[in-house]
């Protein structure tokens, strides 16, 4: 299948927001052994919208376009079509159904700009949008699939997912490929094809071995093709699960967050956090899993002195003289969250994010984390020589993963790390 895309719309142009939808486009169809052979972006300019659709629909199998379906003028993608193939612009009643029906499930009246919505050009099909106002529209031009899609990525997934790739499927030959997506944290690409290299020296040259380096979490990829694709994967995955050891987290989509929240649910626990440096980025990522109220009861970001002493009863002295940054202050937060949530594990964090504010003891990117029980409570401290943001980021995973190892009974800290405790 030659499948080309054309993006459409004056902020892409202008930068104003990052095209991530053809990410997408191509992350779901390469494990049918498919690839986007051509992408263009175009403003929103009729004559050079037209002339595009024209010259990519030569020679392809399928042209995939994304924009210009929405309720205003410069939504262009429909007249585009028309005028391409020659076709009226008409009132589509599946399309104007599904506007209506989308306008009384929210409580609104139907108006002129979104009536446009259902103006397509006659003749053509539609493509369901469960999600929002713009069906998607179906056509064929100089024999080419043409499917017309929006631009809003919450509504493209599900359609790619639901109604777009379904269809090309029954359409076009698929080479069955099986990609197998393991999250793994605290090891790095080379170590890890040091280890593979070391300990499976057989690795079969069918199975293609794979890495996407991202902050927190690193991706494995094992890819086969054919129809025993899966058959085939089974052993090695396990044998590559072995290797990784208690770095593994699991079969992406995965996340620390996530990984965290299904030991301690294993366990029939509940943590609580208490954070400074962080600013509630640990328990915005707890939180951001369904499901977290049966074991997140709370958190307090004591960002101040003054808070980290009136709500968790860190000791004024302490503070004075010590500073906010130290063990003492780091064990006296987590305890002071465990006897104000009511929680069995703690998570606490106090530490320097900068750019200013360290000094030839406490650098910036110094802190300290304490994690466990109030009978067990840990504490280590970590320098982490990243800009502010990704300090945070590292903050966080970093105190996720020592909680997991604590739940599970692993062995403590990622390899990765080592290197930053202080």
């Amino acid at each position: 299948m030659k499948l080309n895309l054309l993006l459409t719309g004056n902020e892409l142009m202008a930068g104003d927001i990052i095209d991530s939808n053809s990410a997408m486009l191509a992350e779901q169809i390469k494990d049918f052994g498919w690839r986007i052979n051509k992408k263009v972006t175009v403003g929103d300019e009729l004559s050079i919208l037209c002339d595009e659709i024209d010259q990519l629909c030569t020679g392809a199998d399928v042209l995939i376009i994304n924009g210009g379906l929405g309720p205003t003028v410069d939504d262009l993608t429909a007249v585009a079509l028309a005028k391409v193939t020659n076709t009226a612009i008409a009132e589509h009643p599946e399309a104007l159904d599904h506007l209506k029906a989308w306008c009384t499930l929210r409580g609104f009246a139907l108006n002129a700009s979104n009536h446009k919505q259902a103006m397509l050009p006659q003749g053509c099909e539609i493509i369901a949008n469960a999600k929002g106002s713009a069906v998607g529209i179906k056509l064929r031009h100089r024999n080419c699939l043409v499917l017309a899609t929006p631009g809003v990525p919450s509504e493209l997934k599900p359609m790619l997912a639901n109604e777009i790739i379904p269809a090309l499927v029954t359409l076009f030959h698929s080479d069955h490929i099986q990609t197998i997506r393991l999250g793994v944290f605290g090891l790095g690409e080379s170590a890890i094809q040091e280890l593979v290299n070391e300990k499976l020296a057989d690795w079969p040259a069918d199975i293609e071995l794979g890495f996407r380096a991202s902050m927190p979490v690193l991706e494995v990829k094992l890819t086969a093709r054919g129809e025993n694709a899966s058959a085939e994967l089974a052993p090695w995955r396990a044998k590559v699960a072995e290797l990784m050891g208690d770095h593994l987290l699991g079969e992406l989509p995965i996340s620390l967050a996530l990984a965290t929240i299904n030991a301690l649910k294993q366990n029939n626990l509940q943590i609580c956090t208490a954070e400074s440096c962080t600013g509630g980025l640990i328990a915005s990522q707890l939180t951001s899993i369904p499901g977290a109220s049966q074991v997140f009861p709370g958190a307090i970001i004591s960002y101040s002195n003054a808070v980290k002493n009136q709500l968790l009863k860190v000791s004024k002295t302490t503070l004075a003289t010590e500073g906010a940054v130290s063990e003492t202050v780091v064990r006296q937060m987590a305890l002071g969250a465990l006897d104000c949530t009511g929680a069995d594990i703690a998570i606490a964090v106090t530490g320097i994010a900068g750019p200013d504010g360290g000094s030839p003891e406490k650098p910036v990117g110094t802190v300290w984390i304490a994690w466990g029980t109030a009978q067990n409570l840990k504490t280590q401290r970590f320098h982490l020589p990243f800009e502010r943001t990704g300090f945070q980021n590292w903050v966080a995973a970093l105190s996720l993963d020592l909680v997991r190892r604590f739940v599970l009974e692993l062995p403590e800290g990622p390899d990765l790390l080592k290197r930053y405790q202080r």
